[in-house]
């Protein structure tokens, strides 16, 4: 944590309350005076909004949960009720819904952001392994939560999504029974899933603060990708990144508004508006849209054990970013080669999402397997390899020296 020296409050309640338990001095720390990169861009706005997402969605799902019946026979009609005869219970739920993909979304773009300009390597490997694990547990209760509806998408998707567990050897029927509190998805696997979908987010939220106190001991990256030398370089966190912070959630706010009073069901699927039946199967299950390149992934693999071990390793991969990329410069800025392959990277996922959505059959199938291909020979191969055949652009010294070094050659020109 910081170094910087503790306040000396005036207030004599919090002057008492700090001596016994100091928070005030703590917030002060890592809150108010915290040396922040003097160059942070937008780019890095999207974790503080990722955070306030997630409590965002903790409150609004506290509130689900009182007008919520986890049976498979009055799920479907609880929901119905919220959304028709209690006090705003439309918009509580709008809220949630949309606020999943605003989580979703600032978290994808968190990542590719720590992936250009490398906020995983050294000595943040730790951070960014802890939010690859948050990542997991996200999407995880996400499709818990999907499943809560008792919808048709929402009782499909989670009776194709489970049975995959069936295709481990020896113990996947046992792990699939465990998980469907029997031999099929029914009333124990909502109640289950109920469960574990409310507890799920508070884990997250551990994760997140576990997250931020790696953050605070490693200190925050910067565009640059180079280390705070002297004073010069740094703000304090407030008030400079606080008002940044709220003018980006600001933009973000207003276009959760959007879809929630405008196209509330935007991201949503029309046949989950109807009840779940166990003897009527969807023409074309899909699920959300922030799930979608990982099962485009799936797909891309005949054999079911096969699909299911690329989709989590297209993840787990993540984790093994500090090791395959073999460059010493942090920041893609300084990196030109590395630039053309991560915006391939970044086009190769949007396609993947795109053919997620799409019908398992023809030359959807055939560019999902291309695509999934490219997508590990670029973790596999091009990034191991442009460390070694790469000639980096000159890194500056420190922040405030790139900032001199341009006025001293705007000067001399």
């Amino acid at each position: 944590m910081s170094s910087t020296p503790d306040p000396v409050w005036s207030n004599r309640t919090i002057k008492w309350v700090d001596r016994r338990l100091p928070i005030f001095s703590l917030l002060y720390r890592e809150g108010i005076v915290y040396p922040t990169p003097r160059n942070l861009n937008y780019w890095w706005n999207f974790g503080f909004i990722a955070g306030l997402a997630l409590v965002i969605l903790i409150l609004s799902g506290i509130f689900l949960a009182m007008f919520y019946t986890p049976h498979e026979d009055m799920a479907f009609a609880s929901i119905e009720r919220l959304m028709r005869e209690v006090n705003y219970g439309w918009l509580i739920r709008f809220i949630h819904m949309n606020t999943v993909s605003l989580f979703f979304a600032a978290v994808y773009i968190h990542i590719f952001r720590g992936m250009y300009y490398g906020s995983y390597k050294a000595p943040r490997e730790l951070l960014w392994a802890i939010g690859v694990i948050i990542y997991l547990v996200m999407v995880g209760t996400a499709f818990l939560g999907y499943v809560l509806p008792w919808g048709q998408m929402s009782f499909w998707a989670a009776t194709v999504i489970t049975s995959l567990v069936t295709a481990i050897p020896v113990v996947g029927d046992d792990i699939a029974v465990w998980l469907w509190g029997g031999f099929s998805v029914d009333n124990d696997t909502l109640k289950r899933f109920f469960s574990l979908h409310y507890l799920l987010p508070f884990v997250i939220f551990a994760l997140v603060f576990m997250h931020l106190w790696a953050l605070h001991t490693t200190k925050s990256g910067n565009p640059l990708g180079v280390d705070v030398k002297k004073p010069a370089d740094t703000l304090p966190f407030h008030p400079y990144y606080t008002l940044k912070d709220a003018f980006g959630l600001g933009i973000a706010l207003i276009i959760l508004c959007f879809f929630v009073f405008f196209y509330p069901n935007y991201f949503n699927h029309a046949i989950n508006y109807v009840q779940a039946d166990p003897m009527v199967t969807p023409e074309h299950i899909v699920p959300e849209w922030y799930f979608l390149p990982f099962y485009a992934i799936l797909r891309a693999v005949p054999d079911k054990l096969g699909g299911v071990l690329l989709m989590f390793a297209a993840i787990a991969i993540w984790l093994f970013l500090p090791l395959l990329d073999t460059s010493k410069t942090r920041s893609g800025r300084f990196r030109p080669i590395f630039k053309w392959f991560f915006w391939l990277l970044f086009i190769d996922f949007v396609l993947l999402g795109y053919l997620g959505a799409m019908p398992a059959e023809g030359v959807y199938i055939t560019l999902g397997q291309w695509a999934t291909a490219y997508y590990f020979v670029h973790f596999l191969v091009f990034l191991p390899l442009l460390g070694w055949i790469e000639k980096p652009l000159p890194v500056p010294e420190s922040i405030s020296a790139a900032v001199t070094d341009g006025h001293e050659k705007e000067a001399a020109a």
